[in-house]
């Protein structure tokens, strides 16, 4: 590669480089100026939406009332699954106590 060519492509890097920087800090007042008028005005509280609580609450309440009327059937714990009374912990005691001493 020339030398010539090798400059103009570092150069239109360094360029992009430089305006994406640019650009960023740009983005980036905007947004805060922008939220910070929106804090000021209001917009970030529920309330300003269009969408009020009462009709979600009329939603929610209406779901509710369906998913009420299906029986629910708990599964019923079985007996198998309790501990012997007397377990044979020998063995495990024993390998306890071996990594213990060393």
């Amino acid at each position: 590669m020339s030398g010539l060519t090798q400059i103009i492509r570092n150069f239109f890097i360094r360029l992009e480089a430089l305006l994406y920087q640019f650009f960023g800090l740009i983005k980036n007042i905007f947004s805060q100026v922008f939220s910070f008028l929106g804090r000021i005005f209001g917009f970030s509280k529920s309330g300003y939406f269009l969408e009020t609580n009462d009709a979600t609450s009329i939603k929610s309440s209406q779901s509710k009332q369906i998913t009420e009327l299906e029986p629910k059937n708990a599964p019923e714990p079985s007996i198998t699954a309790r501990r012997r009374p007397d377990p044979k912990m020998d063995y495990f005691r024993k390998m306890a106590e071996e990594v213990n001493k060393n």
